[in-house]
């Protein structure tokens, strides 16, 4: 074996296992296991999570600048999301993955909107384990549905609800990137009582 042929030695306590749970409250200075009524929803086929740089080359019109030179390199901003494929069907859910809707309190109707409110963006977290006893979490901030919705179903099979949770910048914390990440190992996580 070559001397090259090596892994860092803590990598597998370092790995995140399990597809995760998504939450409408996690408290990363203190994971504790979520309550029930925190859960969004059971999901299928894994969590997919981005946050992607957009950049602009400033120094792509000028003459002779090579492509890509790091002095010209501006960051635009950030796409941040949370992709899943939901199970449940509760009217919660629904409006969820609908983004800009409401829910009759009389009827049980779940009606989309034609405008946005504020209190459609909400903050959601993935919280998954780590094969050490710890946790990784990605917060999304000013989470809104894009997707809108979209089931599917299946003979002998179960519907399956596409959502995609996309993240957004506010006006009042301007420079803030709408997701931050976690990862701690099970000694640097609180004790539970």
């Amino acid at each position: 074996m070559g001397k090259f042929t090596v892994i860092p030695q803590a990598t597998f306590e370092e790995m995140q296992l399990d597809a995760g749970v998504l939450l409408r409250k996690f408290d990363p200075a203190n994971p504790a296991e979520p309550a029930d009524e925190d859960i969004i929803c059971a999901t299928t086929g894994g969590i997919t999570i981005t946050c992607t740089p957009t950049y602009s080359d400033m120094g792509s019109d000028v003459d002779n600048v090579p492509n890509n030179m790091m002095e010209f390199k501006h960051l635009d901003g950030w796409e941040c999301s949370i992709a899943f494929t939901a199970l449940g069907t509760s009217k919660e859910s629904i409006r969820f993955a609908l983004g800009a809707a409401d829910i009759n309190a009389d009827t049980g109707a779940i009606k989309p909107r034609a405008d946005l409110k504020q209190t459609d963006f909400s903050d959601i977290s993935w919280v998954g384990d780590r094969a050490d006893g710890g946790m990784v979490a990605a917060v999304l901030k000013n989470g809104l549905s894009t997707s809108g919705l979209s089931l599917k179903t299946t003979k002998n099979g179960k519907g399956q609800i596409s959502v995609t949770i996309t993240g957004h910048v506010s006006i009042k914390k301007q420079k803030e990137v709408p997701m931050e990440f976690y990862s701690a190992d099970a000694s640097t996580e609180p004790e539970a009582a």
